[in-house]
This record gives C-alpha cells, sequence and structure tokens, in this order.
C-alpha cells in the first residue's frame, strides 16, 4: 500500500500572502509650538488630536505638513523633521513624519486653520494637551518633544527605537 502525502499549502499558493500587501501610507504629523510651553491642537468630534495629513507621492513631509495648518502669510515655519515613526500593521505599513515648528507667537497661533474645517484649534500648555491626547498620539508628541530637545532625529519602528541621530544646532 503506498502513503500518500497532503501536498504543501504554501507551494500551491500562487499569491504571496496577504501581509503587507497594500502601500504603505505615508502621513505628516505636526506639532505647532507657541512660545515655549505650549502647543496647538485641534479639537475634532469631542478630542484633542495632533494635526495630521497625508504625504502625496514625490512631496516632502514639510510640504505636506503646510497643508496641514494653513492660514499664516508665508506658510507655516517649519523648523525641522524631528522623527520618523512606522508601524506595520497586518496588511500595511503606517509611516508617520513628526515635524516641528519654529515657536510662533500667541497671535500667528490663532490664525491657524486645521485641514479639517469640523476641527476647532485650540492652544494649550504642553503639559496639559499632553495629558488629553489618547495614548498613540501622546506617544508620538512626547517622542518629537524629546527629539527636539536633545537636537536628535529618531527612527521608531513598532514603539521600538531602532536608530537615534545626532542634529547639529542651528
Amino acid at each position: 500500500m503506498m502513503l500518500v502525502t497532503k501536498p504543501d499549502a504554501t507551494a500551491l499558493r500562487k499569491h504571496p500572502g496577504y501581509e503587507n500587501w497594500r502601500p504603505a501610507i505615508t502621513g505628516v504629523t505636526v506639532l505647532a509650538l507657541v512660545g515655549v510651553d505650549s502647543l496647538v491642537l485641534p479639537c475634532l468630534m469631542g478630542g484633542l488630536v495632533l494635526p495630521t495629513g497625508t504625504v502625496e507621492d514625490g512631496q516632502s513631509p514639510q510640504d505636506a505638513a503646510q497643508l496641514v495648518l494653513t492660514g499664516m502669510p508665508g506658510g507655516l515655519p517649519i523648523q525641522r523633521l524631528v522623527a520618523v515613526d512606522e508601524v506595520h500593521t497586518r496588511r500595511r505599513i503606517v509611516i508617520s513624519h513628526l515635524v516641528v515648528t519654529a515657536p510662533l507667537a500667541a497671535e500667528e497661533a490663532q490664525c491657524l486653520v486645521y485641514r479639517d474645517p469640523r476641527a476647532d484649534m485650540g492652544v494649550l500648555r504642553t503639559a496639559e494637551a499632553v495629558s488629553l491626547l489618547t495614548e498613540p498620539a501622546r506617544a508620538r508628541a512626547l517622542l518629537g518633544l524629546q527629539a527636539l530637545a536633545i537636537n536628535a532625529m529618531v527612527y521608531n519602528r513598532n514603539g521600538t527605537i531602532e536608530h537615534l541621530e545626532s542634529v547639529p544646532a542651528a
């Protein structure tokens, strides 16, 4: 009697598995500083959010940030990119670039308009703002503020800092 073995299912598969089969989503998050101790945050549907937007193909994160917060003559004064946060989900990778503005005056912050017209803009002390954010947003904001404070560029993957680069002081 001859034994028949079941063929390996992976050998029969003609298409790759579903892991990361969709194109990556690339976005930008803006930490808009007001003075030395406050942040500009949109309030959307009853909760505070970090200002975010998408980065289109061929667009730099700094250019994409200009479309997230508008209303300032001459555009948003982007100071620098402070972090790249990469999260691997079941079916795609989400890459978020975190940029920080040069400190704004209170009058300048009042001119800012978020890309979502339903949002109300507010200026809050950094400690209060961070405490009111959701856990993922809080972690991203703290990562960006710490990278700015130590003049570093941080590469974060799935919640773990993969690489840290020193950035020369401007």
